[in-house]
Protein backbone atom coordinates (compact mmCIF):
# COMPACT_ATOMS: atom_id res chain seq x y z
CA UNK A 1 0.00 0.00 0.00
CA UNK A 2 1.46 3.52 -0.93
CA UNK A 3 1.56 5.75 1.82
CA UNK A 4 1.06 9.25 1.26
CA UNK A 5 3.90 11.50 3.00
CA UNK A 6 1.25 12.83 5.54
CA UNK A 7 0.23 9.54 6.62
CA UNK A 8 4.01 8.74 6.69
CA UNK A 9 4.46 12.12 9.38
CA UNK A 10 1.78 10.19 11.68
CA UNK A 11 3.31 6.77 10.82
CA UNK A 12 6.36 8.52 13.38
CA UNK A 13 3.62 8.75 16.22
CA UNK A 14 3.32 4.77 16.79
CA UNK A 15 5.35 2.89 14.38
CA UNK A 16 7.21 1.02 16.94
CA UNK A 17 5.06 0.58 19.53
CA UNK A 18 4.65 -3.45 18.68
CA UNK A 19 8.17 -3.35 17.68
CA UNK A 20 9.54 -3.46 21.10
CA UNK A 21 8.58 -5.37 24.19
CA UNK A 22 7.70 -2.93 26.52
CA UNK A 23 7.12 0.93 27.19
CA UNK A 24 10.96 1.10 28.54
CA UNK A 25 12.01 0.46 25.15
CA UNK A 26 9.81 2.67 23.11
CA UNK A 27 12.21 5.31 20.65
CA UNK A 28 12.44 8.78 22.33
CA UNK A 29 11.39 9.99 18.31
CA UNK A 30 8.12 8.52 19.05
CA UNK A 31 7.11 10.11 21.61
CA UNK A 32 8.27 13.17 19.79
CA UNK A 33 6.24 13.23 17.23
CA UNK A 34 3.30 12.16 19.79
CA UNK A 35 3.63 15.79 21.08
CA UNK A 36 4.30 17.66 17.56
CA UNK A 37 0.58 16.56 17.40
CA UNK A 38 -0.71 17.10 20.48
CA UNK A 39 1.16 20.77 19.47
CA UNK A 40 -1.24 21.22 16.76
CA UNK A 41 2.01 20.61 13.86
CA UNK A 42 0.25 17.37 12.64
CA UNK A 43 -3.20 18.07 12.06
CA UNK A 44 -6.37 15.71 13.84
CA UNK A 45 -7.18 14.54 10.09
CA UNK A 46 -3.96 13.28 9.49
CA UNK A 47 -3.68 11.87 12.84
CA UNK A 48 -6.70 10.06 12.12
CA UNK A 49 -5.89 8.46 9.29
CA UNK A 50 -2.54 7.45 10.36
CA UNK A 51 -3.76 5.52 13.11
CA UNK A 52 -6.51 3.48 11.30
CA UNK A 53 -3.88 2.34 8.95
CA UNK A 54 -1.56 1.60 11.32
CA UNK A 55 -4.11 -0.50 13.14
CA UNK A 56 -5.24 -2.37 9.77
CA UNK A 57 -1.77 -2.89 8.80
CA UNK A 58 -0.82 -4.33 12.10
CA UNK A 59 1.51 -2.27 12.51
CA UNK A 60 0.47 -1.73 16.17
CA UNK A 61 -2.15 -3.98 18.24
CA UNK A 62 -5.05 -2.98 19.93
CA UNK A 63 -7.16 -4.93 22.15
CA UNK A 64 -10.72 -5.96 20.74
CA UNK A 65 -13.08 -2.90 21.18
CA UNK A 66 -16.70 -3.22 20.80
CA UNK A 67 -18.11 -0.01 18.32
CA UNK A 68 -20.70 2.32 20.50
CA UNK A 69 -23.75 3.45 19.28
CA UNK A 70 -22.55 6.63 20.47
CA UNK A 71 -20.87 8.43 17.69
CA UNK A 72 -17.88 10.93 18.09
CA UNK A 73 -17.08 13.62 15.66
CA UNK A 74 -13.60 14.32 16.36
CA UNK A 75 -10.89 13.57 18.42
CA UNK A 76 -11.62 14.37 22.23
CA UNK A 77 -9.48 16.63 24.08
CA UNK A 78 -8.18 14.00 26.57
CA UNK A 79 -7.17 11.78 23.95
CA UNK A 80 -4.97 15.02 22.81
CA UNK A 81 -3.63 15.59 26.15
CA UNK A 82 -2.83 11.77 26.52
CA UNK A 83 -0.45 12.03 23.59
CA UNK A 84 1.41 14.40 24.91
CA UNK A 85 1.41 13.16 28.05
CA UNK A 86 2.82 10.34 26.79
CA UNK A 87 5.58 12.26 24.80
CA UNK A 88 6.61 13.94 28.33
CA UNK A 89 6.97 10.19 29.90
CA UNK A 90 3.97 11.08 32.00
CA UNK A 91 1.73 7.85 31.20
CA UNK A 92 2.42 4.86 29.73
CA UNK A 93 1.98 2.73 26.56
CA UNK A 94 -1.13 1.31 27.68
CA UNK A 95 -2.65 4.44 28.98
CA UNK A 96 -2.28 5.63 25.13
CA UNK A 97 -3.46 2.87 23.64
CA UNK A 98 -6.55 3.15 25.81
CA UNK A 99 -7.10 6.48 23.62
CA UNK A 100 -6.31 4.39 20.72
CA UNK A 101 -9.10 1.84 22.03
CA UNK A 102 -11.84 4.83 23.00
CA UNK A 103 -11.60 6.55 19.07
CA UNK A 104 -12.47 2.96 17.60
CA UNK A 105 -15.33 2.40 20.03
CA UNK A 106 -16.73 6.15 19.08
CA UNK A 107 -16.25 5.30 15.41
CA UNK A 108 -13.57 7.88 14.85
CA UNK A 109 -11.24 5.02 13.72
CA UNK A 110 -13.08 2.58 11.73
CA UNK A 111 -11.40 -0.91 11.78
CA UNK A 112 -13.68 -3.91 10.00
CA UNK A 113 -14.12 -7.23 12.04
CA UNK A 114 -12.26 -9.55 9.51
CA UNK A 115 -8.89 -7.35 10.40
CA UNK A 116 -9.36 -7.64 14.02
CA UNK A 117 -7.84 -11.46 14.26
CA UNK A 118 -4.46 -10.42 12.87
CA UNK A 119 -4.14 -6.77 14.87
CA UNK A 120 -4.65 -9.08 18.05
CA UNK A 121 -1.29 -11.25 16.96
CA UNK A 122 1.58 -9.23 18.43
CA UNK A 123 4.49 -9.64 15.82
CA UNK A 124 7.47 -11.46 16.65
CA UNK A 125 10.68 -9.41 16.01
CA UNK A 126 13.95 -11.15 15.72
CA UNK A 127 16.68 -9.49 17.06
CA UNK A 128 18.21 -8.80 13.51
CA UNK A 129 14.78 -7.90 11.91
CA UNK A 130 14.35 -5.06 14.74
CA UNK A 131 17.51 -3.43 13.49
CA UNK A 132 16.21 -3.64 10.12
CA UNK A 133 13.13 -2.15 11.05
CA UNK A 134 15.10 0.96 12.66
CA UNK A 135 16.84 1.72 9.70
CA UNK A 136 13.32 1.67 7.70
CA UNK A 137 12.00 4.24 9.91
CA UNK A 138 15.50 6.27 9.58
CA UNK A 139 14.42 5.97 5.87
CA UNK A 140 11.19 7.09 6.61
CA UNK A 141 12.46 10.70 8.49
CA UNK A 142 13.64 11.44 5.21
CA UNK A 143 10.04 11.76 3.54
CA UNK A 144 9.03 14.62 6.99
CA UNK A 145 8.36 17.79 4.71
CA UNK A 146 9.09 20.28 7.77
CA UNK A 147 13.20 20.51 8.05
CA UNK A 148 12.60 20.25 12.04
CA UNK A 149 10.84 17.79 12.94
CA UNK A 150 12.90 15.71 10.00
CA UNK A 151 16.26 16.15 11.74
CA UNK A 152 14.87 15.74 14.65
CA UNK A 153 13.60 12.19 13.93
CA UNK A 154 16.83 11.35 12.08
CA UNK A 155 18.93 12.45 15.00
CA UNK A 156 16.46 10.58 17.36
CA UNK A 157 16.25 7.02 15.51
CA UNK A 158 20.40 7.55 14.80
CA UNK A 159 20.42 7.49 18.68
CA UNK A 160 18.35 4.44 18.82
CA UNK A 161 20.10 2.37 16.44
CA UNK A 162 23.53 2.87 18.10
CA UNK A 163 22.08 2.18 21.37
CA UNK A 164 20.44 -0.81 20.09
CA UNK A 165 24.28 -2.06 18.73
CA UNK A 166 25.71 -1.07 22.42
CA UNK A 167 22.98 -3.25 24.19
CA UNK A 168 23.92 -6.06 21.88
CA UNK A 169 27.45 -6.37 21.60
CA UNK A 170 27.97 -4.61 24.92
CA UNK A 171 28.15 -5.86 28.97
CA UNK A 172 25.28 -4.58 31.03
CA UNK A 173 26.15 -3.13 34.61
CA UNK A 174 23.11 -2.40 36.74
CA UNK A 175 22.92 0.83 38.60
CA UNK A 176 19.86 1.35 40.59
CA UNK A 177 17.25 2.46 38.02
CA UNK A 178 19.87 2.66 34.76
CA UNK A 179 22.03 -0.06 33.30
CA UNK A 180 25.03 0.87 31.70
CA UNK A 181 26.58 -0.85 28.56
CA UNK A 182 30.25 -1.02 27.58
CA UNK A 183 31.38 -2.37 24.69
CA UNK A 184 35.01 -2.73 25.39
CA UNK A 185 38.31 -1.10 24.15
CA UNK A 186 38.85 -1.47 20.28
CA UNK A 187 35.42 -0.54 19.53
CA UNK A 188 34.00 2.89 18.72
CA UNK A 189 34.41 5.30 20.88
CA UNK A 190 36.63 3.37 23.31
CA UNK A 191 40.30 3.34 22.84
CA UNK A 192 44.10 3.47 24.80
CA UNK A 193 46.82 4.98 23.12
CA UNK A 194 50.51 6.62 24.96
CA UNK A 195 51.18 9.58 22.92
CA UNK A 196 54.62 10.41 20.79
CA UNK A 197 55.49 12.44 24.12
CA UNK A 198 54.58 9.35 26.70
CA UNK A 199 50.74 10.80 27.56
CA UNK A 200 48.50 8.29 28.41
CA UNK A 201 45.26 8.97 26.55
CA UNK A 202 41.82 6.62 27.43
CA UNK A 203 38.33 7.18 25.74
CA UNK A 204 35.39 5.69 26.94
CA UNK A 205 32.10 5.46 25.88
CA UNK A 206 29.10 4.25 27.56
CA UNK A 207 25.07 4.14 27.44
CA UNK A 208 23.00 4.45 30.50
CA UNK A 209 19.42 2.68 29.77
CA UNK A 210 16.56 3.85 31.99
CA UNK A 211 14.43 0.94 32.67
CA UNK A 212 13.34 0.93 36.17
CA UNK A 213 11.09 3.44 38.02
CA UNK A 214 8.82 6.99 36.99
CA UNK A 215 11.46 9.31 38.09
CA UNK A 216 13.82 11.14 35.96
CA UNK A 217 17.32 10.31 36.85
CA UNK A 218 19.89 12.93 36.28
CA UNK A 219 23.67 11.69 35.61
CA UNK A 220 26.16 14.17 37.52
CA UNK A 221 29.43 15.41 37.14
CA UNK A 222 29.83 19.55 37.72
CA UNK A 223 33.54 19.37 36.85
CA UNK A 224 36.92 17.43 37.58
CA UNK A 225 36.58 17.87 40.98
CA UNK A 226 33.08 16.86 41.69
CA UNK A 227 31.91 13.95 39.02
CA UNK A 228 30.58 10.68 39.97
CA UNK A 229 32.52 9.21 37.30
CA UNK A 230 36.06 8.22 37.36
CA UNK A 231 39.05 5.86 36.40
CA UNK A 232 40.66 4.03 39.42
CA UNK A 233 43.59 1.70 39.44
CA UNK A 234 43.44 0.64 42.90
CA UNK A 235 45.89 3.06 44.70
CA UNK A 236 44.77 6.80 42.29
CA UNK A 237 41.62 8.24 40.81
CA UNK A 238 41.82 9.96 37.47
CA UNK A 239 39.58 12.94 37.04
CA UNK A 240 38.23 13.56 33.38
CA UNK A 241 40.03 15.70 30.90
CA UNK A 242 36.75 15.91 28.81
CA UNK A 243 33.35 14.58 28.92
CA UNK A 244 30.07 15.34 27.43
CA UNK A 245 27.80 16.28 30.50
CA UNK A 246 26.08 19.22 29.34
CA UNK A 247 25.84 22.02 32.69
CA UNK A 248 27.12 19.22 34.91
CA UNK A 249 24.60 16.69 34.25
CA UNK A 250 22.48 14.29 31.95
CA UNK A 251 19.22 13.60 32.23
CA UNK A 252 17.61 10.19 31.50
CA UNK A 253 13.74 10.42 31.59
CA UNK A 254 12.00 6.19 31.98
CA UNK A 255 12.38 4.45 28.59
CA UNK A 256 15.05 6.30 27.33
CA UNK A 257 18.80 6.01 27.24
CA UNK A 258 22.09 8.19 27.02
CA UNK A 259 25.10 7.60 25.39
CA UNK A 260 28.14 9.45 26.98
CA UNK A 261 32.09 10.24 26.39
CA UNK A 262 34.72 10.68 28.90
CA UNK A 263 38.77 11.64 28.24
CA UNK A 264 41.21 10.53 30.40
CA UNK A 265 44.33 12.03 29.75
CA UNK A 266 46.32 15.58 30.52
CA UNK A 267 45.04 17.70 33.65
CA UNK A 268 42.89 20.48 32.26
CA UNK A 269 42.85 21.90 35.89
CA UNK A 270 39.70 22.62 38.17
CA UNK A 271 40.26 19.88 40.06
CA UNK A 272 41.44 17.23 37.56
CA UNK A 273 44.40 14.91 37.32
CA UNK A 274 46.57 13.46 34.62
CA UNK A 275 46.00 10.22 33.48
CA UNK A 276 48.51 7.60 34.04
CA UNK A 277 49.36 4.43 32.82
CA UNK A 278 51.22 1.58 34.80
CA UNK A 279 51.27 -1.80 33.17
CA UNK A 280 50.89 -3.70 36.36
CA UNK A 281 47.90 -2.42 37.69
CA UNK A 282 44.21 -2.67 36.81
CA UNK A 283 42.10 -0.21 35.52
CA UNK A 284 38.61 0.24 36.64
CA UNK A 285 35.70 3.20 35.28
CA UNK A 286 34.09 3.66 37.93
CA UNK A 287 30.36 4.77 38.82
CA UNK A 288 29.32 6.48 42.33
CA UNK A 289 26.20 7.98 41.86
CA UNK A 290 23.39 8.32 44.87
CA UNK A 291 21.16 5.63 43.11
CA UNK A 292 23.93 3.27 42.62
CA UNK A 293 27.58 2.21 42.12
CA UNK A 294 30.09 -0.42 40.03
CA UNK A 295 33.05 -0.81 39.03
CA UNK A 296 33.55 -1.42 35.05
CA UNK A 297 37.32 -3.27 34.14
CA UNK A 298 38.62 -1.56 31.61
CA UNK A 299 41.35 -4.38 30.78
CA UNK A 300 43.85 -2.12 29.26
CA UNK A 301 46.56 -4.18 27.36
Amino acid sequence: MKITITTIAVILIVGSITSFASAQEVPAWVKNNAGWWAEGTISESDFVQGIQFLIKEGIIVVPPTAVSSDKSQGVPEWVKNNAGWWAEGTITDADFINGIQHLIKTGVISVSSSEKPEMEQPKSVSEDSKLTSLEKELEACSEITKAYPRLNCEKAVKHEIEAYKIMKSGQAFQVGPLTYYWTGLGTEGNSFEITSSGQAILSVRLLAVHNGGSDNIAMMCTGPAICNYDVWNGDKAFKYAGMDFTNGQIIVKPGTSAIFNMLFGPNIGYGGTTFEYDASKEYYFRISEPYGSASIPLNIP
